[in-house]
């Protein structure tokens, strides 16, 4: 599925957040954002996946407008990791996870054993089979977003939307979920944080300051030492492993 958002402006009052930005992601692709805190990352993310409305602009999957779907038939194409994560009653892992499940549900129909099937795998993909039992909120923020990692398996839609997704997780479950990702047969954005992270699994970068794209392209023609510098206000060194891949080494 691909994914396109043009002319997008939103604003808060008198600010305006997004300022006409424009993105588009091929079928298959791993396309990542990445930017400053308060370049409009999230903001645009919520646009796409319906939790705010913008200003003006439109947002297509596949050739359809957005704003023209149900919410029940774009949840069925797109599933979302945000950062923040609560819910007002107790839910089991296995409650919140099962959630995924609704999009593909007519009203009142009851969980099947193959919905039980998809739920299990999407635990045991994040390695999180054995909290199936245990309540949502008991969690670590680390263990809660590969709970939610799984809920959007479990609903095995041809697009995911991941809103800077390794927050709170350590090293170890930062790549192991962005691997899950990248090996999805899906179109993935996702606003990234991480330079490394983005470097190591996107196929496509757009970067963000102030509410505009000030770059796009591959990561390795983007994410310069002179980019860096301008953007972030830092020293960078780019370097590359035995295998060819980059690194960000950035200076004190």
């Amino acid at each position: 599925m691909n994914i396109s958002a043009k002319d997008i402006h939103l604003s808060y009052g008198a600010r305006e957040i997004l300022k006409g930005v424009d993105i588009h992601s091929e079928n298959g692709e791993f396309v990542g954002l990445i930017g400053p805190n308060g370049s409009g990352k999230s903001t645009l993310l919520k646009c796409i996946y319906r939790i705010l409305k913008p200003n003006a602009g439109q947002i297509f999957l596949d050739e359809e407008e957005l704003k023209a779907m149900s919410i029940k038939k774009s949840a069925r194409k797109m599933g979302v990791v945000a950062q923040h994560n609560y819910y007002n009653f107790e839910f089991t892992v296995r409650e919140v996870v099962m959630m995924g499940r609704a999009p593909h549900k007519k009203a009142l129909e009851r969980d099947n054993a193959k919905d039980y099937e998809i739920v299990e795998e999407a635990l045991k993909t994040v390695g999180m089979e054995g909290f199936a039992q245990r309540s949502f909120s008991t969690l670590s923020g680390g263990e809660q977003q590969r709970v939610i990692l799984a809920r959007a398996l479990a609903q095995q839609t041809p697009c995911l939307i991941l809103d800077e997704p390794t927050n709170h997780l350590d090293i170890t479950h930062q790549l192991q979920l962005m691997r899950i990702v990248k090996n999805l047969s899906a179109t993935v954005i996702s606003a990234i944080h991480d330079l490394n992270i983005a470097a190591m699994f996107c196929d496509r970068i757009y970067a963000l300051k102030e509410g505009r794209i000030i770059a796009q392209g591959t990561p390795r023609e983007v994410l310069t030492e002179d980019f860096i510098r301008q953007v972030y206000q830092v020293d960078a060194e780019i370097a590359k492993d035995s295998s060819g891949q980059m690194h960000i080494l950035f200076k004190g």
